[in-house]
């Protein structure tokens, strides 16, 4: 019926705009959603005549056929008006004089396939829509300076036809565009609750190496003293999307992943199954995309939240289990392990975020009047599912949520105070982000993040933009300065910083290559010399669910140490999206 309808709406559109004493020509132009239209004036079709202007037309075309002759009466004119029966039947009169015309003017009679079904009766307004195309029809030809095909009798036929129809003509007007009215209002007012499914698979072979004998950590405890395996990491994720209202997102992640973590003398150590991240596992060297999932392939969830909109520019998020990194510190080219960089230092600024792992808490992101300011804000805390105060058991929990650095400059011992725990535990951060981005091009953050860790305090102060010179190639750097009081060595100012350059759709579309370096953590206090991160690799879509990307690493005086060797990885890193 819906379709019926559609094609009905197309016919009645067209009549009316013949029995319209108007001689502009307009159409309508479905959207996309099928419901909104707007009116758009035809520039390509010539001013059609008005349907009224096809009796003068008659006399100036050429006969088709023997005409009626003078004082005879018309066949048509003996049998009974067809107004008066309940069905146009297919042994009417109009019946087969419309039928005719669909045949010799190729006009689609108002059925969803296009065919004239003449094999039954019609409706009177079935039979109306169909009419509509012919009138249609006909007029085009004479628009289009083609009337010499048109007949005369074929004329006079219209006309009659449309004079005693002329009353399911209005009607069936009038009818349609209740019910689209109607429809519109429907598909605006209505909304089923659904659950979305998407799934992603990251898998990574790796290989590296380092020069040297051995490879120290920042305390000088020895890591390595031989290369290690080559290996595989993967990364699997199903998403739940659900929306109860049309502008909100219920999010449930679940995840597995082979990342493997060890408890060191420090606290635990995580996505140690790549190179880097085994020969450096401080300073964000490892492949992110180990990290993130639940790890030594547990099956769990990786994402809890919920986020609505309250006002229209104002999206809020909160959920039992999030990550702060979702919400700030975005770049169109250093942002996405999976896509772009995987070494952990560049998909972020590494100081800003002591707690990167599972939290509980909340987040808003206002773009005020929807223009080029944006500001975001958020509260997580790491231990909130913890009702007591911290202690040796139970902080282990705590620093799964924070960045690997943490560990290192809070050692878990039985005599260190770890705080009380809860959502307004002394294991939380509060980050806000102010960002001016006047178009796609160009891009700048300012951000500062504070809080605790372990009942010790920070400041850190970032900065990250994002510049496209074209469509093929842009610049982008992140910039963090911080203070982490009362660490393993007293308290300490470090530094962060990364730069990069962007090649977009680098030989094929929808490919992306990149190189950058960066410092992850300028400490004096610790170590001897500063650790230098680089990469580069490049994504090429095999296809809209396929992703392969080859990249390599290089670290030189890892560990902030300088008696350790470079270390040089290679990975190849795979992408289904389903």
């Amino acid at each position: 019926m819906r379709k019926l309808v559609k094609n009905v709406t197309g016919a009645l559109a067209c009549s009316y705009l013949i029995l319209s004493q108007n001689a502009g020509l307009a159409e309508t132009i479905p959207t996309q959603n099928g419901f909104e239209s707007k009116r758009v004036r035809n520039t390509t079709k010539p001013t059609a005549k008005p349907i009224t202007q096809i009796k003068p037309v008659v006399s100036q075309l050429p006969q088709r056929g023997e005409p009626p002759r003078s004082g005879a009466s018309n066949p048509a004119d003996r049998v009974n008006s067809v107004s008066q029966l309940r069905d146009v039947q297919p042994t009417d009169w109009a019946f087969q004089a419309l039928q005719s015309l669909v045949e010799r003017y190729g006009v689609i009679a108002g059925y969803p396939n296009g065919t004239f079904r003449g094999n039954r009766a019609m409706t009177r307004y079935e039979f109306a829509a169909g009419l509509n195309a012919a009138l249609a029809r006909i007029d085009e030809l004479i628009a289009a300076s083609t009337a010499d095909l048109v007949s005369r009798d074929d004329l006079a036929t219209l006309q009659r036809l449309q004079q005693e129809f002329s009353a399911e003509l209005a009607t069936l007007r009038g009818r349609v565009d209740a019910l689209e009215a109607k429809t519109a209002e429907i598909e605006a007012n209505q909304f089923s609750t659904t659950t979305k499914l998407t799934g992603q698979i990251v898998v990574g072979v790796n290989a590296g190496g380092f020069d040297g004998d051995r490879i120290i950590d920042a305390t000088g405890q020895v890591l390595a003293t031989e290369n290690p395996n080559p290996t595989i990491s993967y990364r699997a994720g199903i998403d739940f999307s659900t929306s109860f209202f049309g502008n909100d997102l219920l999010l449930v992640r679940i995840d597995t992943g082979s990342g493997t973590t060890i408890n060191t003398g420090s606290g635990p150590v995580r996505g140690i199954d790549d190179a880097a991240g085994f020969l450096e596992p401080t300073f964000g060297s490892v492949l992110d995309f180990s990290v993130e999932p639940p790890t030594d392939a547990d099956i769990g969830i990786a994402r809890v939240s919920y986020t609505f909109q309250p006002f229209k520019d104002l999206r809020v998020s909160i959920g039992p289990d999030i990550r702060t990194t979702d919400y700030v510190d975005r770049n169109s080219y250093a942002y996405l392990s999976f896509r772009d960089f995987s070494t952990q230092a560049f998909t972020n600024n590494y100081l800003l975020f002591p707690i990167s792992g599972p939290s509980s808490g909340a987040a808003i992101d206002w773009k005020p009047g929807g223009g080029a300011i944006s500001v975001r804000a958020l509260y997580a805390a790491a231990g909130a599912s913890q009702p007591g105060n911290l202690n040796i058991q139970n902080v282990g929990d705590v620093l799964r949520g924070t960045a690997s650095f943490i560990p290192l400059l809070y050692p878990v011992n039985p005599n260190r105070n770890f705080g009380d725990a809860g959502i307004f535990g002394d294991t939380y951060q509060g980050t806000v982000e102010l960002e001016y981005a006047p178009s796609r091009k160009f891009a700048l953050r300012l951000q500062y993040s504070g809080g605790e860790v372990l009942d010790n305090r920070y400041d850190v102060f970032g900065a990250n933009f994002e510049l496209a010179l074209s469509s093929k190639f842009a610049i982008f750097g992140r910039y963090g300065y911080g203070n982490y009081d009362d660490t393993f060595v007293g308290d300490i100012k470090p530094n962060y910083w990364m730069a990069g350059v962007a090649f977009p759709d680098l030989f094929t579309r929808g490919a992306l290559a990149g190189i950058a370096a960066g410092q992850p953590f300028i400490a004096n206090e610790i170590g001897d010399s500063t650790q230098t991160n680089f990469e580069a690799f490049y994504n090429f879509p095999i296809s809209y669910n396929i992703q392969v990307t080859p990249l390599i690493q290089v670290i030189t005086n890892p560990s902030n140490q300088e008696s350790n060797g470079t270390i040089v990885t290679g990975t190849l890193r795979t992408v289904l999206s389903f």
